[in-house]
């Protein structure tokens, strides 16, 4: 399968989609505050956005939480897996009325987004660690180009430790809390060997391809954002974001 589509293709498994809230939260707990960055940050702008791009909407837990802080905001919705988009869409409920769902893979950000208006934010969770540097590039210059003037790019992310030294250890650290969490109760997560050979095998399939910070923070000083900062960190997880300049 070629390199640019096996994420997409992960997440086209209706077993994989069905499973993956729980999964995120025994893998990924931090996501939940990864998301509360993302929305402070916006409600802190001068004005509340009113159209918002999110790439790699998943199963519209980022969106969610959008929608219900902004009352008055509009979302377009981006993700490669119709099955993601239709879990996506149950999930909203009436919330989804006020998303217009795209299926369609973000490399091609340009075309599937031709025609819209600018928007006030461009935002994503979990999703761009899918990119090689190049088409991560690529697709900052092309959220730079669709964001009014003054408008973030808020990116909530996986990305690679500094050395391999302290990638090794991060991701012992790592297997250590997904086998604490799943206390017992998951077949897949009974101790950190077979935890790290878990992750080691799901990350090859989904195609991921984590960066170091600065490579990602270079995408975006490269894309023209300024302000560009790191909001939030644990380890590789990390809230990444640059303002379109005024």
């Amino acid at each position: 399968m070629a390199e640019t589509n096996r994420s997409i293709a992960a997440y086209d498994d209706f077993g994989r989609v069905a499973s993956y809230d729980a999964d995120m939260d025994i893998m990924h707990p931090n996501r939940h505050r990864m998301v509360d960055v993302i929305v402070e940050v916006l409600a802190a702008g001068e004005r509340a956005p009113s159209l918002v791009l999110d790439l790699g909407t998943g199963t519209g837990f980022l969106l969610q939480r959008l929608l219900a802080c902004f009352s008055e905001a509009r979302a377009v919705a981006i993700d490669g897996a119709r099955p993601m988009v239709e879990l996506a869409q149950a999930r909203l409920g009436a919330l989804a009325e006020r998303v217009d769902f795209r299926v369609g893979d973000f490399r091609e950000l340009e075309q599937i987004c031709r025609g819209l208006p600018a928007v006030d934010a461009v935002v994503s969770s979990f999703a761009l660690h899918h990119l090689a540097p190049k088409a991560k590039s690529a697709l900052a210059e092309t959220a730079f180009a669709l964001l009014h003037p003054g408008g973030w790019l808020l990116s909530a992310d996986l990305i690679l430790a500094e050395d391999d030294f302290v990638e090794d250890l991060t991701q012992r650290l790592r297997a250590r809390g997904i086998v604490r969490r799943a206390a017992g109760r998951d077949a897949r997560f009974v101790d950190e060997a077979g935890t790290q050979a878990f992750l080691r095998r799901l990350e090859e399939n989904e195609g991921d391809q984590p960066q170091r910070l600065a490579c990602d923070l270079l995408a975006l000083q490269h894309a023209g954002f300024e302000h560009v900062t790191v909001l939030w960190r644990d380890t590789r997880e990390v809230v990444i974001g640059g303002v379109k300049p005024r």
